[in-house]
């Protein structure tokens, strides 16, 4: 899992191959299998294939979708609101989860923040991707998980890369020595 962790990037460039059913197949059971909150499961995943659908969702938001209209594929990640309180934590574990799964099944893949982004003046963009993908009301999205095989290569993360100094012992400003 940690070799996992350090080489996973995001990746917004991907080849014009199609991603196996299968692959997708073992991309949902994790997300499925990710924990919750009172083990509520608020969370909902709608898979998009769809060449003209994919686009749609890569106008979502003026800033860091664009790369949805070229990925093999994407999971938008739902949850309905009325189910749990802190949905967003229950939806953003699954979102994780579906990222180091992509990464283990040799995909590439990105998070496309939708909760909390505006798709114009008067539209936000989760309530764009719910007429988009007809979600009901009581549903909120999370997030769009483009994916699909690399396009790009990018290098993992390197042990001085890591943030020590954001690690702390017994209370904040003492440090943890890793």
């Amino acid at each position: 899992m940690f070799e996992i962790l350090r080489k996973r990037r995001s990746i917004r460039k991907y080849s014009d191959r199609s991603v196996e059913k299968e692959k997708i197949d073992t991309l949902l059971k994790s997300a499925l299998l990710a924990p919750s909150s009172k083990g509520i499961r608020p969370w909902q995943f709608i898979v998009v294939d769809d060449r003209e659908t994919l686009q749609k969702l890569s106008q979502a938001k003026p800033h860091g979708a664009a790369f949805v209209a070229n990925a093999a594929a994407a999971i938008v990640v739902i949850a309905d609101t009325e189910k749990s309180d802190v949905w967003v934590e229950d939806a953003s574990i699954a979102s994780v989860i579906l990222l180091l799964m992509i990464e283990d099944l040799g995909l590439g893949g990105c998070w496309c923040q939708i909760r909390e982004r505006t798709y114009d003046a008067n539209a936000t963009a989760s309530e764009y991707v719910k007429w988009a993908l007809e979600v009901p009301d009581n549903f909120e999205v999370e997030s769009i998980i483009g994916f699909g095989y690399p396009a790009e290569a990018k290098t993992g993360y390197e042990e001085n890369d890591l943030k020590y100094d954001t690690l702390h012992l017994n209370r904040f400003g003492t440090r943890y020595e890793a």
